[in-house]
């Protein structure tokens, strides 16, 4: 049956900024499939693993600051969850952050920060994950992209330029690891209401000249990402190598 190819019971997912915003919201949907959960974050993850822990699923809290870590470490963080659980079949890319800065304003200091925590500790976790998943018949690693990886944004530069690049690490991923039965996707969500979003949110300008820009006529939640999230990390996207899947109320159609 269809739905079954949905089912994650069993699997072990690493996920990135999972304590709170769309990487918790992912985490969640991975466990309401089925899935138990290594939860990297330098925050508190008491509320993700009660809540997971509800589900009857496990969760693992990999204390961990990706604005300072190595790709020694990153490998770490995958040995640390083979060694505990046994097995790695999900690698979901979740972490983010951005500076908002005028271009010609833009510091080299938050340009380094973003590409460290957007692209260079994606790109590296995703190299260690698919390393090991080479070794034990595949797997899914799953990125998260923006509208942003397709526009320029205001005042967004490094998250723009970072964004991009996640894009064309999927893809370049995709392209050598399809073979090796390693599905690399990314989801682009649109405008989110997260603690990332919370100052354009309340701006009184801004937040409602994007809403009017939302076909949908609404800013996303984190919740609206689980259903892809479960979609890109089963076998009903066995055959999906290198898309970007937009969750963003049709704002990029527009």
């Amino acid at each position: 049956m269809i739905l079954d190819s949905f089912d994650l019971s069993g699997k072990v997912a690493l996920v990135s900024g999972a304590s709170r915003g769309l990487g918790q919201a992912m985490a969640l949907g991975l466990a309401e499939a089925g899935a138990d959960i290594a939860g990297v974050s330098r925050g508190d993850c008491r509320q993700t693993e009660a809540a997971i822990a509800t589900m009857g699923r496990r969760f693992m809290l990999l204390k961990h600051d990706l604005a300072t870590t190595t790709p020694q470490e990153l490998e770490d963080l995958v040995f640390r969850v083979v060694r505990a659980w046994g097995r790695l079949d999900i690698l979901v890319n979740a972490a983010g952050i951005t500076i908002r800065q005028p271009v010609l304003d833009c510091s080299p200091e938050a340009w380094e920060q973003v590409m460290q925590v957007n692209l260079r500790s994606l790109m590296f976790l995703s190299q260690a994950a698919a390393r090991y998943m080479l070794a034990h018949g595949g797997g899914k690693i799953i990125n998260v992209a923006s509208a942003l990886s397709f526009q320029g944004g205001i005042l967004s530069a490094p998250y723009a330029a970072s964004k991009h690049g996640v894009v064309g690490v999927t893809r370049a991923m995709a392209n050598e690891l399809a073979e090796q039965h390693i599905n690399v996707n990314a989801i682009s969500p649109g405008y989110m209401l997260t603690d990332l979003t919370a100052g354009l949110a309340a701006d009184p300008e801004r937040e409602p000249a994007i809403t009017a820009r939302i076909p949908a006529g609404r800013w996303g939640t984190p919740a609206d990402l689980k259903g892809a999230v479960v979609f890109l990390a089963s076998a009903a996207s066995e055959y999906c190598h290198g898309i970007v899947l937009p969750v963003d109320g049709a704002w990029l159609a527009r």
